[in-house]
C-alpha cells in the first residue's frame, strides 16, 4: 500500500500541475520539486508493506519508514485538495465589472495561499528527510532482497503429502478430473483447477495425480510446484528429472548445464512418442503458458497439462494454443466441512467425534470457515491443542480475528490468504481493501462499489472507455483472481451483488487498520489519540461516540453509515461541516429526515447517496458541489430538485425516483420520477438519468435532453403523446444509450416512438403505455437483452416479430400489453431465459411450438383469469427450472396438483414450482405452497 499511496499522491501532483499549475504561481515550483522527489521514491518502492511486514520486529525501522511514507502521501493529498479549493474560489471573479469583488477576494485568499505554501515547504522537507533515512539505513536493499524464508513455514507443502484417508470432500471434483485426464480428445489438453487460496487445489491435484487409473494411463508423469517466483530453466530441469525417475532411466548429465532453448528441445525429443501428464501447481502469471507451451509437445497422444491457480485468467490464457477445460473448485459443503473439522479438532481424543456440549459452538466456528479446507484444518488443529470446554471454544470464536493475526497456529493461514493480495497490482490493492469498509457478510451492490471507486480516484482513465467501465473491469479481475465472490448474477450473466469470504474480510480489516486506509466505528469505541484513517465506516448511533469523530477525523475523505438509528440535527451538521475534504458520503438507509444546508460547502464531494432515507428536500446549496459525480436519491421522498442542480457540470449519475404510497387512478403505478427545473442540457457529463417527470416543463425538458449525448440510461415518467416527435429527436442523438424506460402519463395514453431510426447500443427497453404498433426499430435491436411492455394493447402478429431478437434474455408482457385470446410462441426466442406474463385479462390459451424457448429457465404466470388449466405444451420447456404461479384461477392450480391434477405431468420435470393463491380480501390472505422436484428428474 505504500507504493499505491505514494503513486496516487504523485498522480495527484501531476494532475494539479497539468490542469492548474498556471493558477498557482506562488507554489508551482514547490509542487514540481515535490514531483521529482516522489518519482525517485516510487522508482524503487515495490510492495514495501508486504516486505516490511515479512521482515519481522528486527526490521522495525523499515516498518516505521513505510508508515511515514503513507502519512506523507495523505498530507500531499490534503494540500492538493486545499489548492483545488483555492483555485476554484480564485477563478469565480472575472471581468472589469467584478473588479471590487476580485480585490476583496484576493485579500481573503492571501492567507490560505500562504498557509498552503508553508505546508508544501514542510512536506518537501519531510520528503527529503524520509529519502535520506532510506539511504542512510539502506532500506532500498532491504526491501529488494528481504526474504521471509527464515520466519514463515508454507503449509502448502503439506498438501503434497496428505494421505488418501485424510482427504475429505473432494470425491466429486476428483472423479471429474480423472475422467478429463483419461478420456476425451487426443490433442494435448490443459486442465485448470481454479479457486481462492486455501480451497484445496494442491491437495486435489496431488490426489488425482496419485490415482491408480491416472498412473496406469500415462507413460510418464511429473508434478511441479511453481509459485510466484520461478525460472523456466529450473522448472524444465525438474520436469525432466521426474520423467527420468518415473521411467527408471538415468538423467543425462548434460541437462544440468543446458540453457532454456536446449532444455525445450530435450523435452520435446523426450516426449515425442509418450503420453504424458504434468501438474504445474500454483500458477500466478499469465505469461507462464507462453514460457512453457513449446516444451510441452502436442503429440496427439492424449497428453494432459494440469495447472492449479487462483486466477481464472491464467486458465483462459492457455486457450490461445491448446484445448482447455476449467474446474472451478467450490468450498466444501456443510456436511463435509463438519466432517473435516471434527477429524482435526478431535483427532487425538473422543474418537474424532464432537461432544454434545461443544456441538453448537463447534458448528459456529466451522461455519466461520465457510467451507475453506485450509481454514478448517488450521483452526481445527489449534482447537485440538485446547481443553475441550465451552469456555475455551467461546474465547476462540469471539476473538478469531485477533487469533488469525497473532496465533502462530493460524498465521500461516493468514499468509496464504494474503499472498493473493500481495500479488495484486497497485491499482487493485486499494479496490480490494475497500471491502473492509463494508460489514462482514454485507451484500454489496456492484455498481455502488464501482461508483465509489471512481469517486475515490482509484480508477485509471483510459481513452474511449468510461471510468465506470474500467472500474467494472477491475471488479471482474478481482473476481477472476478468486478474491471476490459473486452472490447474485443477473439474467445476462453480469455480477449484481458481491462479497468477500469471511476470513478474507478479517484479513482486510487488519490491513486497513494498520495502513490507516479506513476504520470501523463501533458502539464501544473510545477516542484514540494519534490514530488516523482516511475513511470511516460508522456502525453506531451512539451520541458519545459520534460527538468525538468530528475532532479526531477532520481530514477524513469518505464516510459510510451502516447504522439506521437517528442522528441529532446539531451533531449531524457539526460533523459534516468539519469534513471539508470529503469525497464520498454514503448515507444509504440512515434514519435521516433532512439534509443540512452546509453539505453544499463540501467542495470535493464526488459521491453522495441518500438512498432509502426520509429526506424530502434538497437544499439549493447543492449547486455548489462542483465535483459531484453521483447523486443517489432512489427511494427517498424527494419530489422536486432545485434549479441549482443544473450547475453540476461533472454530474455523471443522477438517480432520482420514489414510490407512490397512494396510487392514483388511471396512472401507471410504481416508481415515480422527480421534477427537474432549469436547463438540464447543461449536465453534459450525465451517463444515467432516471426517473424524471416529463410532464413537468414538458417539451422544454424533452428538447434539452438531446444535449445529453453521453447518456447510457434514461428513464422518463408521465410522457404525453404530443411529446413523441421531440422525444424521438432527442433520443436519436444519444448514440451511447443502453437502457431506455418510457412511461405514459396514463394507461390509455399512447407512446409514439416510431420516428427513431435505430438505437445500436440499446440493451434494455421498458415501454409502459399504449402503442399504436410496436416500433419497427425494436425488432432490429441486435444487443437487446431485456424487454418489458405494459398497457400496450398489442395484437399477436406484432409480438411474433420479437422471436428473432438474437440476444433477448428477459421478456415481460403484462397489464394488458396483449389483447388476444391465444398467446402463441413460435420457433424462436433462442436465448430467452426469463419470461413474465402478468395481468393479461383476455388470454385463455398459451401455445409453445417444439423448439421455441429452448433456454427458458424461469417462468412467471400472474393473474391470467381466463387461463383455466396448465398448457400441455409447457412440457416442451426442458430447460425450465422455476415456475411461479401467482393469483392464478383456482381451477388452474388444481390442474397441476401432484396427487390428482390431470396436468401435473406437464410440469413434473421442473425443479421448483411456487403456487401463491389469494383466499380472502386482505393482502395477507394468501396460501403459498411449493412443489419441489429432485434435480436429476
Amino acid at each position: 500500500m505504500a507504493e499505491a499511496a505514494i503513486s496516487f499522491a504523485l498522480g495527484q501532483v501531476l494532475q494539479l500541475l497539468k490542469e492548474k499549475g498556471a493558477l498557482l504561481k506562488g507554489v508551482h515550483k514547490e509542487f514540481a520539486d515535490m514531483k521529482n522527489e516522489l518519482e525517485s521514491i516510487v522508482a524503487f518502492l515495490k510492495d514495501a508493506d508486504r516486505k516490511a511486514a515479512d521482515e519481522g520486529s528486527s526490521k522495525d525501522g523499515i516498518q516505521t519508514w513505510v508508515k511515514q511514507l503513507r502519512e506523507l502521501s495523505f498530507r500531499i493529498e490534503d494540500v492538493i485538495a486545499e489548492c483545488n479549493i483555492y483555485v476554484a474560489q480564485g477563478t469565480h471573479q472575472v471581468g472589469f465589472k467584478n473588479f471590487i469583488q476580485k480585490i476583496s477576494h484576493m485579500i481573503t485568499t492571501v492567507k490560505p495561499l500562504l498557509q498552503i505554501a508553508s505546508e508544501i515547504q514542510d512536506i518537501k522537507e519531510s520528503v527529503r528527510v524520509i529519502k535520506e533515512r532510506s539511504e542512510r539505513y539502506n532500506f532500498h536493499y532491504s526491501l529488494e532482497h528481504g526474504s521471509r524464508s527464515g520466519r514463515w513455514h508454507d503449509p502448502r507443502m503439506v498438501s503434497l503429502f496428505i494421505e488418501e484417508a485424510e482427504v475429505v470432500g473432494f470425491e466429486g471434483p476428483r472423479n471429474q478430473l480423472v475422467d478429463w485426464l483419461v478420456d476425451g480428445s487426443a490433442a494435448r489438453t490443459v486442465i485448470s483447477v481454479v479457486g481462492m487460496g486455501g480451497l484445496g487445489k494442491t491437495t486435489l491435484a496431488k490426489n488425482v495425480f496419485d490415482n491408480q487409473k491416472v498412473k496406469g494411463h500415462f507413460d510418464t508423469r511429473a508434478i511441479i510446484t511453481v509459485s510466484q517466483t520461478y525460472t523456466v530453466e529450473a522448472l524444465l530441469r525438474n520436469v525432466l528429472k521426474q520423467f527420468y525417475m518415473e521411467t527408471n532411466e538415468p538423467l543425462p548429465a548434460a541437462i544440468r548445464t543446458m540453457d532454456t532453448i536446449s532444455l525445450v528441445a530435450e523435452m520435446r525429443r523426450y516426449l515425442q512418442d509418450k503420453r504424458y501428464v504434468i501438474v504445474f501447481d500454483d500458477i500466478w502469471k499469465l505469461e507462464f503458458w507462453d514460457e512453457i507451451q513449446l516444451a510441452t509437445l502436442d503429440n496427439n497422444m492424449g497428453s494432459r497439462i494440469v495447472i492449479t491457480t487462483r486466477n481464472l485468467e491464467v486458465a483462459y490464457y492457455c486457450k490461445k494454443s491448446s484445448l482447455v477445460r476449467v474446474h472451478k473448485l467450490q468450498p466444501l459443503p456443510s456436511n463435509k466441512a463438519w466432517e473435516l473439522f471434527c477429524k482435526k479438532a478431535f483427532q487425538f481424543d473422543l474418537n474424532g467425534n464432537c461432544p454434545p456440549e461443544l456441538e453448537e459452538m463447534s458448528s459456529e466456528i466451522a461455519k466461520k470457515c465457510e467451507g475453506l479446507p485450509l481454514a478448517i484444518v488450521a483452526i481445527g488443529g489449534l482447537l485440538s491443542t485446547k481443553d475441550k470446554t465451552v469456555f475455551e471454544w467461546k474465547i476462540l470464536c469471539q476473538n478469531l480475528n485477533f487469533e488469525l493475526r497473532r496465533n502462530p497456529h493460524l498465521t500461516s493461514l493468514t499468509r496464504i490468504l494474503a499472498l493473493s493480495y500481495d500479488d495484486l497490482p497497485p491499482y487493485l490493492k486499494s479496490c480490494f481493501l475497500y471491502f473492509g469498509i463494508y460489514p462482514e457478510d454485507y451484500p454489496i451492490r456492484c455498481m455502488r462499489l464501482v461508483r465509489q471507486w471512481v469517486a475515490e480516484g482509484f480508477v485509471i482513465n483510459e481513452e474511449e472507455t468510461t471510468l465506470e467501465e474500467v472500474a467494472e473491469q477491475y471488479l471482474t479481475e478481482l473476481i477472476h483472481r478468486s478474491l471476490v465472490q459473486v452472490s447474485l448474477v443477473n439474467f445476462d450473466g453480469k455480477a449484481s451483488i458481491c462479497r468477500v469470504h469471511d476470513l478474507l474480510h478479517q484479513m482486510i480489516v487488519g490491513k486497513v487498520k494498520d495502513l490507516s486506509f479506513s476504520r470501523v466505528v463501533l458502539e464501544d469505541d473510545q477516542p484514540t489519540p494519534g490514530v488516523t484513517a482516511r475513511r470511516l465506516a460508522i456502525a453506531t448511533d451512539s451520541f458519545d461516540v459520534l460527538s468525538n469523530l468530528g475532532e479526531q477525523y477532520s481530514n477524513v475523505r469518505s464516510i459510510y453509515i451502516f447504522e439506521a438509528g437517528g442522528w441529532p440535527e446539531y451533531l449531524f451538521s457539526k460533523f459534516f461541516v468539519k469534513s471539508k475534504l470529503l469525497k464520498v458520503l454514503d448515507l444509504e438507509a440512515a434514519s435521516l429526515n433532512y439534509v443540512p444546508n452546509d453539505l453544499g460547502n463540501i467542495f470535493h464531494l464526488r459521491y453522495l447517496s441518500l438512498r432509502k432515507t426520509n429526506v424530502r428536500c434538497i437544499p439549493k446549496s447543492f449547486g455548489k458541489l462542483q465535483n459531484l459525480e453521483t447523486l443517489d436519491l432512489r427511494g427517498t421522498l424527494v419530489q422536486e430538485l432545485p434549479i441549482q442542480i443544473c450547475k453540476l457540470k461533472k454530474l455523471r449519475h443522477l438517480l432520482v425516483y420514489y414510490r407512490d404510497r397512494i396510487p392514483r387512478s388511471n396512472t401507471i403505478h410504481g416508481e415515480t420520477g422527480v421534477r427537474l427545473n432549469g436547463s438540464i442540457g447543461n449536465l453534459t457529463s450525465l451517463q444515467k438519468l432516471y426517473h424524471v417527470e416529463a410532464d413537468h416543463d414538458g417539451l422544454n425538458l424533452i428538447t434539452e435532453l438531446r444535449k445529453l449525448k453521453q447518456l447510457r440510461k434514461l428513464g422518463l415518467k408521465n410522457v404525453r403523446r404530443e411529446f413523441g416527435n421531440a422525444l424521438c429527436d432527442s433520443i436519436q442523438e444519444m448514440s451511447c444509450l443502453e437502457s431506455l424506460s418510457v412511461s405514459a402519463i396514463a394507461q390509455d395514453e399512447t407512446i409514439d416512438l416510431q420516428l427513431i431510426s435505430s438505437l445500436l447500443q440499446l440493451r434494455k427497453l421498458h415501454l409502459f403505455g399504449r402503442l399504436d404498433m410496436l416500433p419497427d426499430w425494436v425488432t432490429r435491436l441486435e444487443y437487446l437483452v431485456r424487454l418489458s411492455i405494459h398497457f400496450s394493447k398489442l395484437k399477436g402478429d406484432q409480438l411474433k416479430s420479437l422471436k428473432d431478437l438474437p440476444n433477448l434474455m428477459r421478456l415481460s408482457i403484462g397489464r394488458d400489453a396483449y389483447v388476444g385470446e391465444s398467446l402463441h410462441f413460435e420457433m424462436g426466442f433462442q436465448k430467452l431465459k426469463r419470461l413474465y406474463l402478468t395481468d393479461l385479462n383476455e388470454v385463455n390459451s398459451i401455445v409453445i411450438d417444439n423448439g421455441a424457448l429452448p433456454a427458458l429457465e424461469r417462468l412467471l404466470l400472474r393473474r391470467l383469469p381466463q387461463l383455466k388449466d396448465m398448457p400441455s405444451s409447457f412440457h416442451l420447456l426442458k430447460s425450465l427450472e422455476i415456475l411461479y404461479l401467482t393469483d392464478m384461477p383456482h381451477e388452474f392450480n388444481q390442474s397441476v396438483d401432484p396427487e390428482h391434477g390431470p396436468k401435473y405431468w406437464v410440469i413434473k420435470h421442473v425443479q421448483l414450482v411456487s403456487i401463491r393463491e389469494q383466499f380472502g380480501p386482505n393482502i395477507r390472505d394468501y396460501n403459498h405452497r411449493t412443489i419441489h422436484h429432485p434435480r436429476d428428474i
